[in-house]
């Protein structure tokens, strides 16, 4: 893998992406001006965007799809008004989900109604913090439905960031 400084196009047209997957207005907080992308020796395709603050997202080689990270999920968190994007759970799961746990259907207590399954999604507490980010299993009416299995397949639990904002 190969990091370099990633040229205003290239932000850009990330940010168009970022715009098309998540909701308009996302690619501008997600991508900075100052970001490096990580590009595949073999392919030259990009593989992350970096900045400062660490990866804030891969991209999926398969379909080019944008995979945030914590670091990324808490921008399209800020970016995006309540319920946008969201799967919330009760509190008291905060921890275990926050930790890297999925997401079953009897903790969810709200939901993104224009998500669809095998959407990347951020997981929030009724607090709105970011637990984590994944990726939908069922609809949203499914997941308010069932009272059993997996609604979200977490890819990264954010409580290290969490807790590190509380010391």
């Amino acid at each position: 893998m190969i990091k370099i400084k990633a040229s205003k196009e290239t932000i850009e047209r990330l940010r168009v992406v970022a715009d098309y997957q998540f909701r308009p207005g996302v690619g501008k907080e997600l991508f900075r001006d100052d970001s490096y992308i990580i590009v595949s020796k073999t392919t030259g395709r990009i593989r992350a965007v970096e900045d400062t603050e660490g990866v804030v997202a891969t991209i999926r080689a398969s379909d080019h799809r944008i995979i945030p990270t914590c670091v990324g999920g808490e921008r399209i968190r800020r970016a995006l008004s309540y319920p946008a994007l969201r799967v919330v759970v009760l509190n008291e799961f905060s921890k275990e989900i926050g930790e890297g746990g999925n997401v079953f259907s009897k903790h969810v207590v709200d939901v993104d109604e224009d998500l669809y399954p095998w959407d990347e999604v951020l997981v929030v507490n009724e607090r709105d913090e970011l637990l984590a980010v994944g990726k939908l299993i069922l609809s949203p009416y499914e997941i308010l439905y069932y009272l059993r299995g997996v609604a979200v397949l977490t890819r990264e639990g954010c409580w290290k960031y969490i807790e590190k904002e509380k010391t």
